[in-house]
């Protein structure tokens, strides 16, 4: 019996979620939390400003509710990438540091996702967004701080809630070497 190893559950994708549903949670989350901070240093950012980028009614709740959907959305992302065969092998790989070589799954998908939401503020509010508020004219987008401490400690809190999720709803343990082992008792 021959075993498909790029299968999700070769390579152990399992848990008690999938991992778009274990993406979404934790983008969401992440997401809320990375608002909470947001909304404590200014709140128009999140009441005013946001809304402002869809040309919607400047309020708390639209803008909130549009928070939690940008972080469902980029945590989508980061399930699927996190479990392609490249990056899922970048994750799960043997190192020669002794320090990274003692770190699990968990700590490894955290560490993921702490760079995950340093990119995600290095691509949208540092260049994506100062580009479409520029072609979009004047407009709420172009006060967006981009470059604000609390924009990027915010997304660094959004990376590593997401990852702290994504990594207790789905295990990443290798399964290709007990599925094998499976199939030759089966087989005896």
């Amino acid at each position: 019996m021959s075993e498909d190893t790029e299968s999700p559950t070769a390579i152990g994708l399992d848990g008690p979620t999938g991992w778009s549903i274990a993406g979404v949670g934790g983008g969401t989350l992440g997401a809320l939390a990375f608002g909470a901070i947001v909304w404590f240093v200014d709140p128009e950012v999140i009441a005013d400003t946001l809304p402002a980028v869809y040309g919607l009614e400047q309020t708390g709740l639209t803008g909130w509710v549009l928070q939690a959907i940008h972080g469902a959305a980029l945590g989508l992302l980061f399930g699927f990438l996190i479990t392609r065969a490249p990056v899922l092998g970048v994750v799960r790989t043997d190192v020669e540091t002794e320090a990274l070589a003692r770190t699990g799954d968990g700590a490894r998908l955290v560490a993921a996702g702490f760079v995950y939401g340093l990119t995600i503020w290095a691509l949208l509010p540092v260049i994506v967004l100062p580009v479409l508020a520029g072609a979009a004219g004047p407009s709420g987008a172009a006060d967006f701080p981009g470059f604000a401490a609390e924009i990027l400690v915010g997304h660094l809190l959004f990376g590593i809630v997401l990852g702290v999720v994504f990594a207790a709803l789905v295990d990443l343990s290798d399964r290709s070497s007990q599925a094998v082992m499976e199939s030759s008792s089966e087989d005896r």
